[in-house]
Protein backbone atom coordinates (compact mmCIF):
# COMPACT_ATOMS: atom_id res chain seq x y z
CA UNK A 1 0.00 0.00 0.00
CA UNK A 2 1.24 3.56 -0.77
CA UNK A 3 2.44 5.52 2.15
CA UNK A 4 2.80 9.42 1.60
CA UNK A 5 4.88 11.35 4.67
CA UNK A 6 4.10 15.27 5.25
CA UNK A 7 7.25 16.83 7.22
CA UNK A 8 6.27 20.52 8.26
CA UNK A 9 10.24 22.02 9.24
CA UNK A 10 10.96 24.72 11.20
CA UNK A 11 13.87 25.87 12.59
CA UNK A 12 14.08 23.50 15.63
CA UNK A 13 12.11 20.47 14.92
CA UNK A 14 10.55 18.54 12.66
CA UNK A 15 6.88 17.76 12.73
CA UNK A 16 5.56 15.06 10.53
CA UNK A 17 2.42 12.75 9.52
CA UNK A 18 2.18 9.53 7.93
CA UNK A 19 -1.10 9.09 5.34
CA UNK A 20 -1.83 5.29 4.29
CA UNK A 21 -5.41 4.44 2.58
CA UNK A 22 -6.25 7.98 2.52
CA UNK A 23 -6.48 8.49 6.02
CA UNK A 24 -3.39 9.68 8.46
CA UNK A 25 -2.22 6.69 10.14
CA UNK A 26 0.91 8.01 12.44
CA UNK A 27 2.05 11.36 13.80
CA UNK A 28 5.79 12.30 15.29
CA UNK A 29 8.32 14.49 15.44
CA UNK A 30 11.79 15.23 15.66
CA UNK A 31 13.95 17.78 16.48
CA UNK A 32 15.88 19.53 13.57
CA UNK A 33 19.43 18.60 14.17
CA UNK A 34 21.89 15.73 13.05
CA UNK A 35 20.54 12.83 15.42
CA UNK A 36 17.15 13.56 14.78
CA UNK A 37 17.21 13.59 11.21
CA UNK A 38 19.31 10.45 11.50
CA UNK A 39 16.30 9.33 13.57
CA UNK A 40 13.34 10.23 11.19
CA UNK A 41 15.18 8.58 8.62
CA UNK A 42 15.06 5.37 10.48
CA UNK A 43 11.18 5.96 11.72
CA UNK A 44 9.81 6.89 8.72
CA UNK A 45 11.39 3.66 6.56
CA UNK A 46 10.46 4.14 2.82
CA UNK A 47 7.45 5.80 1.86
CA UNK A 48 6.11 6.26 -1.82
CA UNK A 49 7.01 10.20 -1.63
CA UNK A 50 8.14 12.16 1.30
CA UNK A 51 6.80 15.85 1.10
CA UNK A 52 8.08 19.25 2.20
CA UNK A 53 7.80 22.95 2.09
CA UNK A 54 11.15 25.19 1.07
CA UNK A 55 11.50 26.83 4.41
CA UNK A 56 14.40 29.32 3.24
CA UNK A 57 17.15 26.69 4.25
CA UNK A 58 15.84 25.75 7.53
CA UNK A 59 14.89 21.96 5.07
CA UNK A 60 17.66 21.75 3.33
CA UNK A 61 19.86 19.29 5.52
CA UNK A 62 17.03 17.04 6.21
CA UNK A 63 16.36 16.79 2.65
CA UNK A 64 19.74 15.95 1.80
CA UNK A 65 19.81 13.44 4.46
CA UNK A 66 16.96 11.75 3.37
CA UNK A 67 17.97 12.32 -0.44
CA UNK A 68 21.37 10.31 0.21
CA UNK A 69 19.19 7.44 2.00
CA UNK A 70 17.21 6.68 -0.76
CA UNK A 71 14.14 8.56 -0.05
CA UNK A 72 12.19 9.71 -2.93
CA UNK A 73 11.71 13.93 -1.70
CA UNK A 74 9.79 16.47 -3.03
CA UNK A 75 10.32 19.61 -1.83
CA UNK A 76 7.47 22.40 -2.77
CA UNK A 77 6.30 25.92 -2.85
CA UNK A 78 4.34 26.82 0.56
CA UNK A 79 2.09 29.37 -1.27
CA UNK A 80 0.95 26.09 -3.81
CA UNK A 81 0.29 23.94 -0.06
CA UNK A 82 -1.37 26.53 1.89
CA UNK A 83 -4.01 27.47 -1.69
CA UNK A 84 -4.40 23.44 -1.81
CA UNK A 85 -5.05 23.44 2.07
CA UNK A 86 -7.99 25.88 1.58
CA UNK A 87 -9.62 24.64 -1.53
CA UNK A 88 -10.09 21.12 0.88
CA UNK A 89 -11.45 23.49 3.76
CA UNK A 90 -8.55 22.89 5.90
CA UNK A 91 -8.19 26.42 7.82
CA UNK A 92 -6.25 25.75 10.63
CA UNK A 93 -2.98 26.32 11.05
CA UNK A 94 -0.62 24.06 13.12
CA UNK A 95 2.80 22.58 12.78
CA UNK A 96 0.81 18.76 13.24
CA UNK A 97 -2.21 20.15 11.01
CA UNK A 98 0.40 21.04 8.05
CA UNK A 99 2.18 18.06 8.41
CA UNK A 100 -0.86 15.99 7.45
CA UNK A 101 -2.04 18.92 4.65
CA UNK A 102 1.68 17.99 3.40
CA UNK A 103 1.12 14.23 3.35
CA UNK A 104 -2.39 14.74 1.63
CA UNK A 105 -1.19 17.28 -0.31
CA UNK A 106 1.19 14.74 -1.79
CA UNK A 107 -1.27 11.54 -2.35
CA UNK A 108 -3.16 14.12 -4.11
CA UNK A 109 -0.89 16.10 -6.46
CA UNK A 110 2.68 13.75 -7.02
CA UNK A 111 4.79 16.66 -6.73
CA UNK A 112 7.95 15.90 -8.56
CA UNK A 113 11.16 14.62 -6.89
CA UNK A 114 13.35 17.74 -6.91
CA UNK A 115 17.10 17.29 -6.71
CA UNK A 116 19.21 19.14 -4.40
CA UNK A 117 21.87 21.42 -5.67
CA UNK A 118 25.24 20.16 -4.98
CA UNK A 119 27.86 21.59 -2.70
CA UNK A 120 29.48 23.69 -4.97
CA UNK A 121 25.83 25.12 -6.59
CA UNK A 122 24.50 25.76 -3.06
CA UNK A 123 28.20 27.59 -1.81
CA UNK A 124 28.00 29.68 -5.00
CA UNK A 125 24.10 30.74 -4.42
CA UNK A 126 25.39 31.22 -1.17
CA UNK A 127 27.78 33.83 -1.99
CA UNK A 128 25.50 35.34 -4.76
CA UNK A 129 22.66 36.02 -2.32
CA UNK A 130 25.43 37.62 0.03
CA UNK A 131 26.33 39.93 -2.73
CA UNK A 132 22.71 41.12 -3.29
CA UNK A 133 21.98 41.45 0.80
CA UNK A 134 24.88 43.91 0.55
CA UNK A 135 23.73 45.48 -2.53
CA UNK A 136 21.09 46.25 -0.52
CA UNK A 137 22.65 47.75 2.70
CA UNK A 138 24.90 49.68 0.54
CA UNK A 139 21.75 51.55 -1.03
CA UNK A 140 20.10 51.96 2.55
CA UNK A 141 22.95 53.56 4.02
CA UNK A 142 23.19 55.72 0.68
CA UNK A 143 19.38 56.41 0.88
CA UNK A 144 19.97 57.52 4.84
CA UNK A 145 22.52 60.40 3.87
CA UNK A 146 19.46 62.39 2.82
CA UNK A 147 17.99 63.18 6.33
CA UNK A 148 20.43 61.81 8.44
CA UNK A 149 22.30 64.97 11.10
CA UNK A 150 25.35 66.12 10.56
CA UNK A 151 26.65 64.27 13.79
CA UNK A 152 26.23 60.73 12.26
CA UNK A 153 27.06 61.41 8.91
CA UNK A 154 30.57 60.71 9.30
CA UNK A 155 29.47 57.24 10.46
CA UNK A 156 27.44 56.38 7.79
CA UNK A 157 30.30 57.27 5.18
CA UNK A 158 32.49 55.07 7.28
CA UNK A 159 29.68 52.10 7.08
CA UNK A 160 28.84 52.48 3.13
CA UNK A 161 33.17 52.02 2.97
CA UNK A 162 32.95 49.35 4.84
CA UNK A 163 30.42 47.40 3.04
CA UNK A 164 31.64 48.14 -0.18
CA UNK A 165 34.73 46.55 0.67
CA UNK A 166 32.92 43.64 1.63
CA UNK A 167 31.17 43.96 -1.91
CA UNK A 168 34.83 43.96 -3.45
CA UNK A 169 35.71 40.43 -1.87
CA UNK A 170 32.37 39.15 -2.12
CA UNK A 171 32.71 39.61 -5.73
CA UNK A 172 36.19 38.84 -6.02
CA UNK A 173 34.89 35.25 -3.77
CA UNK A 174 32.33 34.71 -6.66
CA UNK A 175 34.89 35.03 -9.70
CA UNK A 176 37.24 32.64 -7.83
CA UNK A 177 34.48 29.69 -7.48
CA UNK A 178 33.41 30.32 -11.30
CA UNK A 179 36.72 30.11 -12.25
CA UNK A 180 37.80 26.82 -10.49
CA UNK A 181 34.68 25.07 -12.34
CA UNK A 182 35.16 24.43 -15.70
CA UNK A 183 31.91 24.06 -16.49
CA UNK A 184 30.71 26.99 -14.86
CA UNK A 185 33.57 29.23 -16.41
CA UNK A 186 32.55 28.49 -20.09
CA UNK A 187 29.04 29.23 -19.83
CA UNK A 188 29.66 32.18 -17.72
CA UNK A 189 31.92 33.91 -20.60
CA UNK A 190 28.94 32.59 -23.05
CA UNK A 191 25.86 34.23 -21.05
CA UNK A 192 28.69 37.42 -21.18
CA UNK A 193 28.88 37.54 -24.86
CA UNK A 194 24.71 38.91 -24.55
CA UNK A 195 24.15 42.47 -24.53
CA UNK A 196 23.07 43.21 -21.14
CA UNK A 197 24.53 40.36 -19.33
CA UNK A 198 27.87 41.40 -17.31
CA UNK A 199 29.21 39.46 -14.25
CA UNK A 200 26.81 39.81 -11.63
CA UNK A 201 23.82 38.46 -14.10
CA UNK A 202 25.63 35.72 -15.35
CA UNK A 203 26.65 34.47 -11.65
CA UNK A 204 23.47 34.65 -10.85
CA UNK A 205 21.91 32.65 -13.20
CA UNK A 206 24.74 29.88 -13.03
CA UNK A 207 23.52 30.29 -9.16
CA UNK A 208 19.84 30.89 -8.86
CA UNK A 209 18.39 29.06 -12.30
CA UNK A 210 21.22 26.35 -13.16
CA UNK A 211 18.15 24.67 -15.23
CA UNK A 212 18.87 27.02 -18.28
CA UNK A 213 19.47 25.18 -21.19
CA UNK A 214 17.96 22.05 -20.12
CA UNK A 215 14.30 23.31 -20.31
CA UNK A 216 12.29 24.50 -23.78
CA UNK A 217 11.59 28.09 -23.49
CA UNK A 218 8.32 28.00 -22.20
CA UNK A 219 9.74 25.82 -19.28
CA UNK A 220 12.29 28.75 -18.52
CA UNK A 221 10.01 31.49 -18.41
CA UNK A 222 7.66 30.01 -16.48
CA UNK A 223 10.50 29.28 -14.25
CA UNK A 224 12.03 32.84 -13.85
CA UNK A 225 8.06 34.13 -13.71
CA UNK A 226 8.42 35.84 -17.26
CA UNK A 227 5.59 33.87 -18.83
CA UNK A 228 2.15 36.10 -19.61
CA UNK A 229 -0.69 33.92 -17.83
CA UNK A 230 -4.11 33.64 -18.91
CA UNK A 231 -6.96 35.12 -17.08
CA UNK A 232 -9.97 34.85 -18.82
CA UNK A 233 -13.20 33.71 -17.64
CA UNK A 234 -16.40 33.44 -19.86
CA UNK A 235 -16.67 36.58 -21.82
CA UNK A 236 -14.02 38.20 -19.65
CA UNK A 237 -10.89 38.26 -21.52
CA UNK A 238 -8.24 39.91 -18.78
CA UNK A 239 -4.51 41.17 -19.53
CA UNK A 240 -2.07 38.94 -19.56
CA UNK A 241 -0.01 38.95 -16.08
CA UNK A 242 3.80 37.64 -14.88
CA UNK A 243 3.39 36.39 -11.59
CA UNK A 244 5.68 33.67 -9.39
CA UNK A 245 8.37 32.08 -10.10
CA UNK A 246 11.83 33.09 -9.25
CA UNK A 247 12.14 36.52 -7.78
CA UNK A 248 15.65 37.19 -7.52
CA UNK A 249 16.10 35.80 -11.51
CA UNK A 250 13.31 37.89 -12.44
CA UNK A 251 14.07 41.52 -10.77
CA UNK A 252 17.83 40.80 -12.46
CA UNK A 253 16.29 39.58 -16.43
CA UNK A 254 14.33 43.07 -15.91
CA UNK A 255 17.57 45.11 -15.71
CA UNK A 256 19.37 42.93 -18.04
CA UNK A 257 16.70 43.45 -20.54
CA UNK A 258 16.20 47.41 -19.46
CA UNK A 259 20.46 47.25 -20.28
CA UNK A 260 19.89 45.45 -23.79
CA UNK A 261 17.34 47.47 -24.66
CA UNK A 262 19.37 50.50 -24.56
CA UNK A 263 22.39 48.46 -26.21
CA UNK A 264 23.50 49.99 -30.28
CA UNK A 265 24.23 46.51 -31.25
CA UNK A 266 21.47 44.95 -30.07
CA UNK A 267 18.71 43.16 -31.79
CA UNK A 268 16.53 43.94 -28.88
CA UNK A 269 16.94 47.60 -29.12
CA UNK A 270 14.67 47.32 -32.33
CA UNK A 271 12.42 44.76 -30.64
CA UNK A 272 11.35 47.18 -28.08
CA UNK A 273 11.12 50.20 -30.11
CA UNK A 274 8.45 47.79 -31.83
CA UNK A 275 6.41 46.94 -28.79
CA UNK A 276 6.69 50.23 -27.64
CA UNK A 277 4.23 51.77 -30.38
CA UNK A 278 1.10 49.28 -28.67
CA UNK A 279 2.51 48.33 -25.43
CA UNK A 280 3.31 50.40 -22.47
CA UNK A 281 7.87 51.05 -21.44
CA UNK A 282 7.30 48.62 -18.84
CA UNK A 283 5.53 45.92 -20.25
CA UNK A 284 8.13 45.92 -23.42
CA UNK A 285 10.80 46.09 -21.30
CA UNK A 286 9.31 42.93 -19.44
CA UNK A 287 8.50 41.39 -23.02
CA UNK A 288 12.47 41.98 -23.88
CA UNK A 289 13.79 40.36 -20.48
CA UNK A 290 11.90 37.21 -21.26
CA UNK A 291 13.28 37.65 -25.20
CA UNK A 292 16.85 37.74 -23.44
CA UNK A 293 16.03 34.56 -21.13
CA UNK A 294 15.08 32.46 -24.23
CA UNK A 295 18.05 33.20 -25.96
CA UNK A 296 20.22 32.45 -23.36
CA UNK A 297 18.55 29.52 -22.55
CA UNK A 298 19.42 28.56 -26.20
CA UNK A 299 23.01 29.76 -26.31
CA UNK A 300 23.50 27.87 -23.07
CA UNK A 301 21.69 24.31 -24.70
CA UNK A 302 24.04 24.80 -28.08
CA UNK A 303 27.17 26.09 -26.76
CA UNK A 304 27.37 29.13 -29.02
CA UNK A 305 27.82 32.85 -28.01
CA UNK A 306 24.84 35.32 -28.90
CA UNK A 307 23.93 36.07 -32.25
CA UNK A 308 21.46 39.07 -33.48
CA UNK A 309 19.93 36.94 -35.54
CA UNK A 310 19.50 33.64 -33.93
CA UNK A 311 17.76 30.53 -35.68
CA UNK A 312 14.02 30.21 -35.62
CA UNK A 313 13.50 26.87 -34.85
CA UNK A 314 14.07 25.48 -31.29
CA UNK A 315 14.77 22.09 -30.59
CA UNK A 316 13.00 21.05 -27.93
CA UNK A 317 14.72 18.62 -24.99
CA UNK A 318 12.54 16.16 -22.44
CA UNK A 319 13.49 17.25 -19.10
CA UNK A 320 11.60 16.93 -15.61
CA UNK A 321 8.96 19.55 -15.07
CA UNK A 322 10.35 22.67 -13.58
CA UNK A 323 9.42 23.45 -9.88
CA UNK A 324 9.31 26.92 -8.22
Amino acid sequence: MERFVGVDVSKDSLDFAVREGQRVVDHGKQPNNLSGIDALVGQLGDPTLLVMESTGGYERAAAKRLLEAGRRVAIVNPRRVRDFAKAAGILAKTDRVDSEVLAFFGESMRPPVRRLPDEATSRLDGLVTRRRQLVEMITAETNHLGSAHDAVKEDIWETRKALRARLASQDQAIKTSIEGHPDWRRKYRLLQSAPGVGPVVAATLLAELPELGQLTRREIALLAGLAPLADDSGRAKHRRRIWGGRASVRHLLYMAGLAAVKSKHSDLREFYAKLTVSKEPKVAIIACGRKLLVRLNAMIRTGQPWSPNPPRKESTPSPPSPTT
